[in-house]
């Protein structure tokens, strides 16, 4: 089920408003030219950045790409306003972004840019059924990280006119980027193989080295194929980032936790939890804890519980921490709880069996050493989701 289904379901269950869901869509490209369309793809990827540094809840590219498939439309075809709208009824989008472009070519042989970029950008307010405003940016394809970095600006400005940050400091949180790295990196985002991935994303690394989004992509590259130590590098490597960062401390957490160093795996899943306080994040920071016999780990495992009684991975770790406290008869109840959800956790299975015989651990004993379980995913989109639904509206 696509979490904002979930969230949905959840929030009704608690009477509290459900908040806005934007989708935005791949900018169409007007020119018959098919090798441009990485461009609609980066002013996309540029709009999504921005609401997603501002805690807006956004589809992101792989369920935007489902919905496609599902409903036989190509990923570059000229919309209607219809199939607009059948997108984002599809993944449950309140508000959905999307637009166009046209690229004219220089006047001579002696005209240096590669043309006119000519971008057309609306709002459509599926909650409400309204055509919202268009708006448009036109300029050199050179200053595209410009022209697109305004084009997101101007979005936030409808959007969220109350909080949306001053021209200047967006500006100053999104710099400038060479338009050949960020044609590499969109075409590395699109390219279907590690190998392709892995040359465009380097390639815009060289052309712009300040540009942080291709880092963040290595780091979760590598850290896919369990290169942990690489992975690190790359993600340390990041220059610092408005849309990210948090992302990739969260990835780095787990790299250093896979490769035993668990007292930086907690300062990096620490560093998360006092922004966005998931129940991931707490999670991996007791399993991390957990791992160097600290006592706050327990604290952090039952906050990840409390956050999601149904993820039987929260119930083992909480299980586990009670078991190797001595704590027997709270800790069967969690491992029953994981095995009512999976009865084939062997793990599981075990641990209930000690509990039951009151046999704590023993030293040398492989089978019920480090058996904490850690968390992959990380959903920062649907926090903020979820927080900006029960925040009580603006006066």
């Amino acid at each position: 089920m696509h979490r904002a289904v979930i969230l949905a379901t959840c929030l009704a269950c608690a009477g509290t408003a459900w908040a806005d869901n934007y989708l935005v869509l791949p900018f169409v490209n007007l020119t018959a030219d098919k090798s441009l369309d990485w461009i609609g793809d980066s002013l996309g990827e540029a709009v999504r950045d921005a609401l997603a540094s501002q805690g807006l809840p956004e589809i992101d590219r792989e369920d935007r790409t489902e919905a496609y498939q599902r409903l036989s439309i190509r990923p570059y075809a000229l919309l209607t306003k219809a199939s607009v709208v059948k997108i984002g009824e599809e993944l449950d989008a309140e508000q959905v972004i999307y637009g166009q472009f046209t690229l004219k070519p220089g006047s001579g042989p002696s005209e240096k840019s590669r043309g006119s970029l000519q971008i057309t950008a609306h709002l459509l307010d599926l909650k409400h059924i309204t055509q919202g405003p268009e708006y448009s940016e036109l300029g050199a394809l050179e200053d595209l990280a410009a022209l697109q970095r305004h084009l997101a600006w101007q979005t936030l400005q409808f959007v969220i006119p109350a909080t949306a940050p001053s021209e200047t400091e967006f500006v100053r949180l999104h710099p400038a980027v060479r338009v050949d790295a960020i044609e590499n990196y969109i075409r590395g985002l699109l390219a279907p193989s590690f190998e392709e991935k892995h040359r465009f994303f380097t390639q815009a690394v060289r052309l712009d080295p300040g540009y942080s989004q291709p880092y963040f992509q290595l780091g979760k590259l590598y850290l896919q194929r369990k290169e942990y130590k690489l992975a690190s590098e790359w993600l340390l490597k990041m220059p610092p980032a408005d849309g990210p960062e948090r992302e990739a401390t969260f990835l780095l957490g787990l790299c250093r936790f896979y490769t035993g160093d668990y007292q930086g795996a907690q300062d990096a899943f620490q560093a998360v939890a006092k922004v966005v306080p998931l129940n991931e994040v707490y999670n991996n920071l007791g399993a991390a804890e957990s791992r160097r016999n600290l006592p706050e780990a327990l604290d952090n495992l039952k906050k990840a519980l409390e956050g999601d009684e149904s993820d039987p991975a929260y119930h083992f770790n909480v299980g586990y921490s009670l078991w190797k406290k001595g704590q027997f008869e709270e800790a069967a109840n969690r491992f029953r709880e994981v095995l009512e959800r999976n009865p084939e956790d062997t793990d599981a299975r075990l641990l209930l069996s000690r509990c039951e015989k009151q046999s704590g651990p023993r030293t040398g004993d492989t089978r019920t050493e480090a058996l904490e379980r850690v968390k992959s995913n990380y959903e920062e989109s649907a926090w903020w989701q979820l927080k900006a639904a029960l925040q009580p509206p603006k006066k």
